[in-house]
């Protein structure tokens, strides 16, 4: 595992001396637009106003998982035994001074479009959608905390994949804890999982919805890990998830729909965000 100042590795894996390729083999897209279209009828409905839907894309690469996680550049970095690699760029919450934050993530656009993030900032689907992601863990954070504000909203980083460049935008969402929040970091997880920007709003009817559209197990993708020392934590989302299969690899990525979603640009989104961001080299 690594994070922002961890690091519990004693290893290091030879990388291949080939240059770095991923193949993808995504899903039909009639398969795709079937579960779309399932999720859109229940947003029609009113049962769910944002859902995350994800779906697995079987993929071929050169690099064994440990030497992917070695490659790839990330904050928050998990090998799990010879089953799966995250390189998540997604905080769940952190936890210092008893103060709680959370930076939910939602919106990404290749970076090399012209006016890529004015496009971004600009795109009225993707504003509906970080506006609801923030007062879902605005809403979330006050189960456990008090005080709660936005400190920043919708601010935009760059990932570097294989590819290229991408765009994403965040926001920050900062809460009061009591003086013992220690003692009931447990409970504390427990009611904020599962992370609101992996699942939607509200959220109990959308894990629901979620389930009949994907129609399989996410397993250990799209849950938490993290570091707890008694004084701070530090957890993040398992997004940008490579798992292996009976059937080789799998990559698991998805996203947001509302009822202004397009099922070509969902598909082609489903698509772009099977990568993996690379070191600088």
């Amino acid at each position: 595992m690594q994070f922002p100042a961890y690091r519990n590795l004693d290893w290091q894996e030879r990388l291949p001396t080939e240059a770095f390729y991923l193949r993808k083999h995504p899903m039909d897209f009639t398969a795709y637009q079937q579960g779309f279209e399932l999720v859109q009828r229940e947003l029609h409905f009113g049962n769910s106003y944002l859902l995350n839907l994800t779906y697995p894309t079987p993929i071929e690469t050169n690099n064994s998982l440990r030497q992917l996680f070695q490659a790839s550049q990330a904050k928050y970095k998990l090998l799990f035994k010879d089953q799966f690699v995250c390189f998540s760029p997604e905080c769940f919450v952190n936890i210092r001074d008893n103060r709680i934050f959370t930076y939910p993530m939602k919106g990404t656009i290749d970076a090399m479009l012209p006016n890529a993030q004015t496009t971004l900032l600009n795109n009225p689907k993707e504003q509906r959608e970080h506006y609801t992601i923030v007062d879902l863990m605005r809403n979330d954070l006050a189960t456990v905390a008090e005080n709660i504000h936005v400190t920043r909203f919708r601010y935009v980083e760059e990932i570097r994949t294989e590819l290229g460049a991408i765009l994403q935008t965040s926001s920050e969402i900062c809460g009061e804890l009591t003086e013992n929040w220690q003692a009931q970091i447990g409970a504390i997880l427990a009611s904020l999982l599962p992370a609101g920007s992996i699942s939607g709003a509200p959220k109990e009817k959308t894990v629901q919805i979620i389930q009949q559209a994907e129609n399989q197990p996410r397993g250990y993708y799209t849950g938490v890990f993290g570091i707890f020392d008694g004084e701070s934590l530090q957890s993040a989302v398992a997004i940008r998830f490579i798992e292996q299969t009976d059937n080789g690899l799998v990559f698991r990525s998805g996203g947001g729909i509302t009822v202004q979603s397009d099922v070509q640009e969902e598909y082609r989104e489903l698509i772009q965000k099977v990568y993996v961001p690379l070191q600088r080299g």
